[in-house]
């Protein structure tokens, strides 16, 4: 009898006391939480930033008011994507510069830099993006018509993975070359004991040292005209991989200022420069800033044959590739970095630099850990992991891959003629690395790929273009399902950056980081998810983009 008087003055407490005031409440959607059990959910409530309340529809509007209650009319809701390789600063400083992405031949190059040139009041004219693998000439353009247009301009012009670039006369001759002189891990191109103007991996930082560094204003600019695109795809956190301090410093001065409001994994660039400070002084961490990764690079690019192959070339049987640094530099800075508590992310392309650096990870932390192979809980990443022998799957157990789906879709076309018909069954094995390490990280390497992470989803499901070929898929066994890819550029995301308690799903304490798309692309036919549109995105419960006001 106790009890059910009890029950009753509950009923009746509750039902007289008032509403727990919020800054937002959403509902009448179909919330994808991506928690530990996948739940949907349809409504939820923000307070300062953080989701203080998931649940039904009733739930949070019987037990919660706010300022702002939004009826969404069933659209879907997803956690911010994040992005966990791109180069978010990289890609914000290109939009200033010559976009060579997309260029069906080296005329059309040449037009879009003469284009550019009239209005361009920098010394230098500097772009990005173009692809000899998609000209009808698929051998690496020379710089003799550069030098005849631009005889007293320097121009530098990236190839569209950043490995390789074409300079003019001006521009090499401010790096003071010498013909003589050998680059290690790198390669200067030259045809009959003459300079083609090409230069690869190393060699190309030749020239990038060289070209006047931004002010503050530029860098500012760069930021945040990233920043806008970014909200507009749905990216919340971006992992830009590969920064120095100067960068780092000016992101977390816009962020205080509340200018810059996207989250951002910084990954520090390997220079003796950013290892001497932040091995002494230590990682940095805010609620929209974590520096706590360095970024190494083992070797270049498929696209330019930089990448180190255990075997040759198919399409050029005297060419390997190359590591960008000795394996000792790699052993010796991954003690270093460990020591200091630092994370590990190399880029590997090519199957013998995954094998060093599987094997340089493995050493360097089963050494400091009773754990057999490298334990996870580290999480030391190899990104990319494009050409990975079967035989070295398996030092995946104890490291993340960070892959780019859309590197898959892009390099179908002309990789198994780079690698031939053996080795790309087992290149872009996004699926036989997932079932070896339980997680894998998702993201586009921006501006290499395009920026939207909606096209992430759909190469990594469909293994597909944008036109949708092929028509069965590239290579169907290594597509993810849907859930795992949403995990991926989630809360798997969020685990690769050590976040997963404060973001990566929508979970009571976490930031109110979402959005909200116009198709529920956990559902829909799969060749329909390429033209989703976001329609909001949020973080920290602020809406940063709206479709309607764009």
């Amino acid at each position: 009898m106790r009890k059910f008087i009890f029950l009753f003055f509950s009923l009746i407490f509750f039902s007289c006391s008032p509403k727990q005031q919020v800054d937002l409440i959403i509902h009448n959607a179909v919330i994808y939480t991506v928690d530990s059990s996948f739940s949907k959910a349809e409504s939820f409530a923000i307070s300062d930033g953080k989701f203080v309340a998931v649940g039904g529809n009733s739930d949070i509007l019987n037990n919660f008011t706010a300022k702002e209650i939004i009826d969404v009319q069933g659209k879907t809701i997803y956690p911010g994507f994040i992005d966990s390789h791109c180069h978010f600063y990289g890609y914000g400083k290109g939009l200033q510069e010559v976009n060579l992405t997309r260029t069906k031949s080296f005329d059309e190059v040449i037009n879009r830099v003469v284009e550019y040139s009239k209005t361009n009041e920098s010394e230098w004219i500097i772009g990005r993006g173009w692809d000899q693998n998609d000209w009808e000439n698929k051998e690496f353009p020379t710089k003799k018509e550069l030098d005849s247009l631009f005889p007293h301009t320097p121009v530098f012009l990236q190839r569209i993975d950043g490995h390789a670039a074409l300079a003019n006369n001006e521009a090499i001759s401010r790096c003071h070359f010498e013909i003589k002189n050998k680059v290690e891990g790198g390669i200067v191109e030259m045809i009959n004991n003459q300079l083609t103007g090409i230069f690869i991996d190393n060699a190309v930082d030749l020239l990038k040292k060289e070209i006047p560094n931004s002010s503050k204003e530029e860098i500012k600019s760069s930021l945040l005209a990233a920043q806008k695109n970014c909200f507009a795809v749905g990216l919340t956190t971006v992992d830009d991989a590969g920064l120095d301090k100067n960068i780092i410093d000016e992101m977390d001065a816009l962020q205080k200022s509340t200018e810059l409001k996207i989250r951002i994994y910084a990954m520090l660039s390997d220079t003796k420069e950013n290892l001497d400070y932040y091995l002494q002084h230590g990682t940095y961490k805010t609620d929209r800033l974590n520096v706590r990764s360095f970024k190494f690079y083992a070797d270049g690019a498929l696209g330019s044959r930089g990448a180190c192959l255990l075997k040759p070339y198919k399409d050029k049987p005297n060419q390997q590739g190359f590591l960008l640094n000795s394996p000792d530099y790699f052993k010796e800075n991954a003690k270093k970095v460990f020591e200091k508590g630092f994370q590990m992310n190399t880029h590997c392309i090519g199957d013998s630099a995954v094998r060093l650096i599987c094997t340089v990870y493995s050493n360097t932390l089963i050494s400091n850990s009773t754990a057999s192979p490298a334990p996870l809980s580290y999480r030391w990443r190899i990104e990319h992991s494009q050409v990975v022998n079967p035989n070295d799957i398996k030092y995946y157990s104890g490291i993340i891959p960070s892959v780019q789906p859309t590197h898959a879709t892009s390099d179908m076309y002309w990789a198994k003629d780079r690698i031939g018909d053996e080795r790309i069954k087992y290149a872009y094995a996004y699926n036989d690395l997932l079932k070896t390490t339980g997680i894998i990280a998702l993201g586009t390497d921006f501006p290499v790929e395009d920026i939207n992470p909606i096209y992430t989803f759909y190469a990594a499901v469909a293994r597909k273009d944008l036109k949708g070929f092929p028509k069965e898929g590239f290579q169907m066994e290594n597509a993810l399902s849907r859930e795992n890819t949403l995990k991926g550029m989630t809360i798997w995301g969020a685990y690769a950056n050590f976040e997963e308690k404060e973001k990566g799903s929508i979970e009571l304490g976490k930031f109110a980081d979402f959005i909200i798309l116009d198709t529920d692309i956990m559902k829909c036919e799969i060749d329909k998810v390429p033209a989703t549109k976001v329609i909001s995105t949020y973080i920290n419960g602020e809406c940063v983009y709206s479709l309607k006001q764009n």
